[in-house]
């Protein structure tokens, strides 16, 4: 019998520059991200170890030889490196992480606490040693967003060197990007898009009508974040269109394809 007998759009190998999906990690134990990593580790790209729970995990040093194994990279939260440099550790922190083997580096300011300039150096700093993945917005939801200033900051971002910039929609969904109904800001979206393409930028995108939206508006490549390891099946069906919230997208440009 045939295993594969649908159509589906193209999708990219490990290791992807479009299409990726980003974990984010609270605190698992070894054990369960052994298993998460056997069924759905395909489909993964990034694993990053939120809210600085790599300095505190016992089971560290076995989670990245694992991610190792399944080529997905890693990636320590933006947090930890923005209170390591507001104590005056940020080379030590630096060091840490490539002592551990980490393979990106995110490099954030949603404490609010870095000055441009700063962070572009943090980012100059990192990607000597590290992947740069650098982040845009404030954590705190009562701060407006400002449309133009977060271009602004992307820009600044990638033109200070990192390989592509998140969009803060935290683990809740409901700031940044997102209005605290969690509904997608698509002016801000739009505008994003627009300047810089999608592949250089991550939204982090944790409930499933977000991913299906930006599946739908993006596409099957579009950059994903902050995503339950244990949905990374559940959200390459999403891209594939193979549940119904994507599916008649898909679908159209099937139809499309097959009468041009």
């Amino acid at each position: 019998m045939t295993e594969r007998f649908l159509d589906l759009p193209e999708r990219a190998q490990k290791p992807r520059a479009t299409g990726v999906t980003a974990a984010i990690d609270g605190g698992l134990p070894p054990t369960d991200v052994r298993g998460i990593l056997e069924a759905g580790g395909a489909y993964l790209d990034l694993w990053k170890f939120g809210w600085g729970t790599a300095y505190l995990d016992p089971g560290l040093t076995e989670k990245l030889e694992l991610l190792r194994r399944h080529r997905i990279g890693s990636c320590p939260g933006g947090t930890f490196l923005e209170l390591a440099d507001q104590q005056g550790r940020a080379v030590t922190c630096l060091d840490w992480c490539a002592h551990h083997g980490f393979s990106h580096m995110e490099v954030s300011n949603g404490l609010l606490g870095l000055s441009r300039r700063a962070k572009s150096h943090l980012i100059e700093l990192a990607r000597q040693r590290f992947t740069v993945w650098s982040e845009v917005g404030a954590k705190d939801p009562g701060i407006p967003v400002d449309v133009d200033a977060w271009v602004r900051d992307v820009g600044d971002d990638l033109d200070a060197g990192a390989s592509c910039v998140v969009i803060e929609g935290r683990e809740s969904g409901t700031v940044g990007a997102f209005r605290t109904d969690r509904s997608v800001r698509e002016d801000l979206v739009d505008a994003l898009l627009d300047k810089f393409g999608s592949a250089a930028l991550v939204f982090e995108a944790p409930h499933r009508e977000q991913q299906a939206w930006f599946v739908c508006h993006v596409g099957t490549d579009a950059n994903l974040a902050n995503v339950n390891p244990r949905e990374a099946i559940a959200v390459e069906t999403l891209r594939l269109g193979l549940r119904a919230d994507t599916a008649q997208r898909h679908q159209l440009e099937a139809s499309r394809e097959r009468l041009s």
